[in-house]
């Protein structure tokens, strides 16, 4: 079983990609499940958002402690919240920024570890880009494709389409689109670096 943290603030859609990760895992066969863990927090409060995936049914329901992988929509989490308690060595980790791990004040935390399964995307940037707001939410799915290889890309467009429609939903794909193709090419230059 894979598990996914998810950290953002409230209104950046935090729940709602753990939502479209869990139907984009359903749709390529696997069991999958989504749910947040927050109180009755208001705008701009940190929010945590789980995503299993599995070839078996899955009975657990408790928050996720020690996750395979970890997104994270707002950077300003970094030194809030410990977004990185309990991911496991070989974890993936997906930061919403333009910035690197050394910028961002996390270098000594991220070394050590697999070069090719952490990346930074500008995620708001291509957001603004694409959809004119900037929701990082299913950009980052698209990224997370790119770094993980647990969702395909065309999983998460379809998992767009059920949640949205119209331009708000091809926006989004075209921003997650962006995202995947960002992530592939860093990771590329992190090959041969």
């Amino acid at each position: 079983m894979l598990q996914i943290r998810i950290h953002g603030r409230g209104g950046q859609g935090v729940v709602t990609a753990a939502e479209m990760l869990s139907i984009a895992a359903f749709l390529q066969g696997s069991y999958s499940q989504a749910f947040p863990s927050f109180g009755s927090e208001r705008t701009g409060a940190p929010v945590v958002s789980f995503c299993r995936i599995s070839d078996r049914e899955i009975r657990l329901r408790e928050p996720i402690m020690e996750p395979d992988s970890i997104i994270i929509q707002d950077p300003t989490l970094l030194h809030q919240v410990d977004v990185f308690s309990g991911l496991k060595d070989a974890g993936h980790v997906l930061i919403n920024t333009a910035h690197s791990f050394e910028k961002l004040g996390i270098g000594d935390i991220m070394s050590g570890r697999r070069l090719e399964r952490m990346c930074t995307v500008p995620a708001n940037e291509l957001a603004l880009k694409y959809v004119g707001r900037p929701m990082p939410n299913a950009v980052l799915l698209g990224g997370f494709a790119a770094l993980s290889g647990i969702i395909k890309l065309e999983s998460v467009a379809a998992a767009v389409r059920e949640k949205f429609s119209g331009k708000v939903a091809e926006g989004n794909i075209a921003a997650a689109t962006a995202a995947y193709d960002f992530v592939k090419q860093k990771m590329q230059e992190n090959v041969h670096a």
